[in-house]
Protein backbone atom coordinates (compact mmCIF):
# COMPACT_ATOMS: atom_id res chain seq x y z
CA UNK A 1 0.00 0.00 0.00
CA UNK A 2 3.01 2.28 0.45
CA UNK A 3 3.14 3.36 -3.21
CA UNK A 4 -0.58 3.28 -4.03
CA UNK A 5 -1.26 6.98 -3.36
CA UNK A 6 1.69 8.05 -5.49
CA UNK A 7 0.61 5.73 -8.31
CA UNK A 8 -2.98 7.04 -8.24
CA UNK A 9 -1.67 10.61 -8.62
CA UNK A 10 0.75 9.55 -11.37
CA UNK A 11 -2.12 7.80 -13.12
CA UNK A 12 -4.77 10.51 -12.83
CA UNK A 13 -2.55 13.56 -13.38
CA UNK A 14 -1.34 12.92 -16.95
CA UNK A 15 -4.72 11.55 -18.07
CA UNK A 16 -6.63 14.59 -16.76
CA UNK A 17 -3.94 16.95 -18.04
CA UNK A 18 -4.10 15.51 -21.55
CA UNK A 19 -7.91 15.69 -21.53
CA UNK A 20 -7.88 19.35 -20.42
CA UNK A 21 -5.37 20.27 -23.13
CA UNK A 22 -7.49 18.50 -25.74
CA UNK A 23 -10.64 20.33 -24.56
CA UNK A 24 -9.07 23.78 -24.13
CA UNK A 25 -6.63 23.66 -27.02
CA UNK A 26 -3.83 24.97 -24.78
CA UNK A 27 -1.99 24.07 -21.59
CA UNK A 28 -2.56 27.28 -19.57
CA UNK A 29 -5.47 25.85 -17.55
CA UNK A 30 -3.46 22.73 -16.70
CA UNK A 31 -0.67 24.82 -15.17
CA UNK A 32 -3.16 26.91 -13.19
CA UNK A 33 -4.79 23.78 -11.75
CA UNK A 34 -1.35 22.34 -11.03
CA UNK A 35 -0.30 25.48 -9.14
CA UNK A 36 -3.49 25.43 -7.05
CA UNK A 37 -2.97 21.79 -6.14
CA UNK A 38 0.63 22.48 -5.12
CA UNK A 39 -0.57 25.28 -2.84
CA UNK A 40 -3.14 22.90 -1.36
CA UNK A 41 -0.39 20.34 -0.70
CA UNK A 42 1.60 22.99 1.18
CA UNK A 43 -1.48 23.56 3.34
CA UNK A 44 -1.74 19.83 4.06
CA UNK A 45 1.91 19.70 5.10
CA UNK A 46 1.28 22.52 7.59
CA UNK A 47 -1.18 20.28 9.47
CA UNK A 48 1.38 17.51 10.01
CA UNK A 49 2.29 17.51 13.69
CA UNK A 50 5.79 17.03 15.00
CA UNK A 51 6.86 14.17 17.22
CA UNK A 52 9.48 13.77 19.88
CA UNK A 53 12.67 12.30 18.51
CA UNK A 54 15.43 10.62 20.45
CA UNK A 55 18.86 12.09 19.65
CA UNK A 56 21.23 9.72 17.88
CA UNK A 57 24.05 8.42 20.09
CA UNK A 58 26.40 8.65 17.09
CA UNK A 59 27.66 12.10 16.11
CA UNK A 60 27.41 12.94 12.39
CA UNK A 61 30.71 12.28 10.62
CA UNK A 62 32.17 11.38 7.26
CA UNK A 63 32.69 7.85 8.57
CA UNK A 64 28.99 7.44 9.34
CA UNK A 65 28.16 8.82 5.89
CA UNK A 66 30.37 6.27 4.14
CA UNK A 67 29.10 3.44 6.36
CA UNK A 68 25.90 3.12 4.32
CA UNK A 69 27.84 2.74 1.06
CA UNK A 70 30.19 0.22 2.68
CA UNK A 71 27.28 -1.85 3.97
CA UNK A 72 25.65 -1.95 0.52
CA UNK A 73 28.97 -2.98 -1.05
CA UNK A 74 29.37 -5.85 1.43
CA UNK A 75 25.76 -7.04 1.11
CA UNK A 76 25.80 -8.80 -2.25
CA UNK A 77 22.03 -9.26 -2.43
CA UNK A 78 21.28 -5.58 -1.86
CA UNK A 79 24.07 -4.53 -4.24
CA UNK A 80 22.71 -6.88 -6.93
CA UNK A 81 19.15 -5.59 -6.53
CA UNK A 82 20.23 -1.93 -6.64
CA UNK A 83 22.49 -2.51 -9.65
CA UNK A 84 19.75 -4.35 -11.49
CA UNK A 85 17.17 -1.65 -10.91
CA UNK A 86 19.56 1.23 -11.59
CA UNK A 87 20.66 -0.02 -15.00
CA UNK A 88 17.14 -1.16 -15.94
CA UNK A 89 15.84 2.37 -15.34
CA UNK A 90 18.92 3.89 -16.99
CA UNK A 91 18.57 1.85 -20.18
CA UNK A 92 14.94 0.80 -20.37
CA UNK A 93 13.03 3.98 -19.60
CA UNK A 94 10.90 4.95 -22.60
CA UNK A 95 8.78 7.60 -20.88
CA UNK A 96 11.25 10.41 -21.63
CA UNK A 97 10.61 9.97 -25.36
CA UNK A 98 6.82 9.64 -25.08
CA UNK A 99 6.14 13.10 -26.63
CA UNK A 100 8.13 12.06 -29.72
CA UNK A 101 6.36 8.70 -29.97
CA UNK A 102 2.92 10.26 -29.49
CA UNK A 103 3.39 12.99 -32.10
CA UNK A 104 5.67 11.52 -34.76
CA UNK A 105 5.30 7.74 -34.55
CA UNK A 106 1.84 6.97 -33.18
CA UNK A 107 0.46 10.30 -34.48
CA UNK A 108 -2.03 10.86 -31.66
CA UNK A 109 -3.26 13.97 -29.86
CA UNK A 110 -2.92 15.39 -26.34
CA UNK A 111 -5.63 13.19 -24.80
CA UNK A 112 -4.00 10.00 -26.08
CA UNK A 113 -0.59 11.28 -24.97
CA UNK A 114 -2.03 11.79 -21.49
CA UNK A 115 -3.13 8.16 -21.40
CA UNK A 116 0.28 7.01 -22.62
CA UNK A 117 1.92 9.02 -19.85
CA UNK A 118 -0.48 7.59 -17.26
CA UNK A 119 -0.19 3.99 -18.47
CA UNK A 120 2.89 2.93 -16.42
CA UNK A 121 1.24 4.26 -13.25
CA UNK A 122 -1.94 2.32 -14.07
CA UNK A 123 0.07 -0.89 -14.35
CA UNK A 124 2.02 -0.12 -11.18
CA UNK A 125 -1.17 0.58 -9.22
CA UNK A 126 -2.85 -2.64 -10.34
CA UNK A 127 0.27 -4.64 -9.50
CA UNK A 128 0.63 -2.94 -6.10
CA UNK A 129 -2.99 -3.84 -5.31
CA UNK A 130 -2.39 -7.44 -6.42
CA UNK A 131 0.84 -7.83 -4.43
CA UNK A 132 -0.88 -6.45 -1.32
CA UNK A 133 -3.42 -9.27 -1.45
CA UNK A 134 -1.25 -12.13 -2.74
CA UNK A 135 0.86 -14.38 -0.47
CA UNK A 136 4.54 -13.35 -0.08
CA UNK A 137 6.75 -14.21 -3.05
CA UNK A 138 8.43 -17.56 -2.37
CA UNK A 139 11.10 -17.13 -5.06
CA UNK A 140 11.74 -13.42 -4.75
CA UNK A 141 15.11 -13.48 -6.53
CA UNK A 142 13.90 -15.25 -9.66
CA UNK A 143 10.73 -13.14 -9.64
CA UNK A 144 12.87 -9.99 -9.57
CA UNK A 145 15.04 -11.17 -12.47
CA UNK A 146 12.07 -12.24 -14.59
CA UNK A 147 10.24 -8.98 -13.86
CA UNK A 148 13.16 -6.82 -14.99
CA UNK A 149 13.74 -9.02 -18.04
CA UNK A 150 10.04 -8.69 -18.89
CA UNK A 151 10.37 -4.92 -18.47
CA UNK A 152 13.10 -4.97 -21.11
CA UNK A 153 11.02 -7.10 -23.49
CA UNK A 154 7.89 -4.91 -23.30
CA UNK A 155 10.14 -1.86 -23.82
CA UNK A 156 11.38 -3.42 -27.07
CA UNK A 157 7.80 -4.14 -28.20
CA UNK A 158 6.78 -0.57 -27.35
CA UNK A 159 9.66 0.79 -29.40
CA UNK A 160 8.62 -1.27 -32.43
CA UNK A 161 4.87 -0.63 -32.11
CA UNK A 162 3.00 1.62 -34.53
CA UNK A 163 -0.41 0.91 -32.97
CA UNK A 164 -1.62 3.13 -30.14
CA UNK A 165 -3.43 0.41 -28.19
CA UNK A 166 -0.47 -1.98 -28.34
CA UNK A 167 1.84 0.81 -27.17
CA UNK A 168 -0.57 1.64 -24.34
CA UNK A 169 -0.69 -2.02 -23.26
CA UNK A 170 3.11 -2.29 -23.28
CA UNK A 171 3.42 0.79 -21.07
CA UNK A 172 0.85 -0.64 -18.63
CA UNK A 173 2.84 -3.88 -18.48
CA UNK A 174 6.10 -1.97 -18.02
CA UNK A 175 4.65 -0.20 -14.99
CA UNK A 176 3.36 -3.47 -13.52
CA UNK A 177 6.68 -5.27 -13.99
CA UNK A 178 8.66 -2.31 -12.68
CA UNK A 179 6.52 -2.25 -9.54
CA UNK A 180 7.39 -5.89 -8.83
CA UNK A 181 11.04 -4.85 -8.93
CA UNK A 182 10.37 -1.89 -6.64
CA UNK A 183 8.50 -4.00 -4.07
CA UNK A 184 11.14 -6.74 -3.97
CA UNK A 185 14.00 -4.24 -3.77
CA UNK A 186 12.43 -2.13 -1.01
CA UNK A 187 11.47 -5.21 1.01
CA UNK A 188 14.95 -6.66 0.60
CA UNK A 189 16.57 -3.42 1.77
CA UNK A 190 14.26 -3.17 4.79
CA UNK A 191 14.69 -6.78 5.92
CA UNK A 192 18.40 -7.19 5.19
CA UNK A 193 19.51 -3.94 6.85
CA UNK A 194 20.04 -3.53 10.62
CA UNK A 195 17.92 -0.87 12.30
CA UNK A 196 20.83 1.46 13.01
CA UNK A 197 21.93 1.37 9.34
CA UNK A 198 18.53 1.50 7.63
CA UNK A 199 18.38 5.27 7.12
CA UNK A 200 21.79 5.43 5.46
CA UNK A 201 21.15 2.41 3.26
CA UNK A 202 17.77 3.86 2.23
CA UNK A 203 19.59 7.07 1.31
CA UNK A 204 22.01 5.11 -0.90
CA UNK A 205 19.00 3.39 -2.48
CA UNK A 206 17.38 6.77 -3.20
CA UNK A 207 20.59 8.11 -4.77
CA UNK A 208 20.92 5.02 -6.97
CA UNK A 209 17.36 5.23 -8.27
CA UNK A 210 17.08 9.03 -8.44
CA UNK A 211 20.30 9.42 -10.39
CA UNK A 212 19.40 6.59 -12.79
CA UNK A 213 16.04 8.25 -13.55
CA UNK A 214 17.70 11.54 -14.50
CA UNK A 215 20.65 9.98 -16.31
CA UNK A 216 18.25 7.62 -18.08
CA UNK A 217 16.35 10.60 -19.49
CA UNK A 218 19.62 12.13 -20.67
CA UNK A 219 20.75 8.82 -22.19
CA UNK A 220 17.44 8.40 -24.02
CA UNK A 221 17.64 11.91 -25.46
CA UNK A 222 21.23 11.49 -26.66
CA UNK A 223 20.51 8.04 -28.15
CA UNK A 224 17.39 9.38 -29.89
CA UNK A 225 19.37 12.29 -31.36
CA UNK A 226 22.06 9.92 -32.65
CA UNK A 227 20.04 6.89 -33.77
CA UNK A 228 16.39 7.95 -33.73
CA UNK A 229 13.76 7.32 -31.04
CA UNK A 230 12.87 3.78 -32.17
CA UNK A 231 16.43 2.46 -32.05
CA UNK A 232 17.01 4.32 -28.77
CA UNK A 233 14.09 2.58 -27.05
CA UNK A 234 14.64 -0.84 -28.64
CA UNK A 235 18.35 -0.74 -27.83
CA UNK A 236 17.57 0.26 -24.25
CA UNK A 237 15.20 -2.68 -23.85
CA UNK A 238 17.77 -5.12 -25.21
CA UNK A 239 20.37 -3.58 -22.90
CA UNK A 240 18.04 -4.13 -19.94
CA UNK A 241 17.76 -7.85 -20.72
CA UNK A 242 21.57 -8.01 -21.03
CA UNK A 243 21.91 -6.39 -17.59
CA UNK A 244 19.59 -9.03 -16.10
CA UNK A 245 21.81 -11.80 -17.48
CA UNK A 246 24.95 -10.06 -16.21
CA UNK A 247 23.53 -9.59 -12.70
CA UNK A 248 22.19 -13.16 -12.54
CA UNK A 249 25.64 -14.61 -13.28
CA UNK A 250 27.72 -12.04 -11.38
CA UNK A 251 25.69 -12.44 -8.17
CA UNK A 252 24.25 -15.99 -8.13
CA UNK A 253 22.91 -15.24 -4.62
CA UNK A 254 20.09 -13.25 -6.22
CA UNK A 255 18.89 -16.33 -8.12
CA UNK A 256 18.78 -18.34 -4.90
CA UNK A 257 16.85 -15.72 -2.92
CA UNK A 258 13.64 -17.30 -1.68
CA UNK A 259 10.95 -16.04 0.68
CA UNK A 260 11.61 -12.52 1.92
CA UNK A 261 11.52 -12.63 5.70
CA UNK A 262 13.42 -11.36 8.72
CA UNK A 263 17.06 -12.36 8.55
CA UNK A 264 19.55 -13.13 11.28
CA UNK A 265 22.48 -10.78 11.81
CA UNK A 266 24.85 -13.12 9.95
CA UNK A 267 22.48 -13.48 7.00
CA UNK A 268 22.15 -9.73 6.65
CA UNK A 269 25.79 -9.36 5.74
CA UNK A 270 25.58 -11.92 2.92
Amino acid sequence: WNSSGFQVASMAGPAIGGLLIALQGEAALVYVVDALLILASFGCVAFIGGRQRQPSPEAPSFKSLVAGISFVWRSKLILAALTLDMFAVLLGGATTLLPVFAKDILQVGPAEFGWLRAAPAIGAFVMAFALAHLPPLRQAGKTLLWAVAGFGVVTVVFGLSRWFWLSLLMLVLSGALDNISVVVRHTLVQLRTPDYMRGRVSAVNSVFIGSSNELGGFESGVAAALFGPVLAVVGGGIGTVAVVLAVAFTWPQIRALGLLEEQSSSARAS
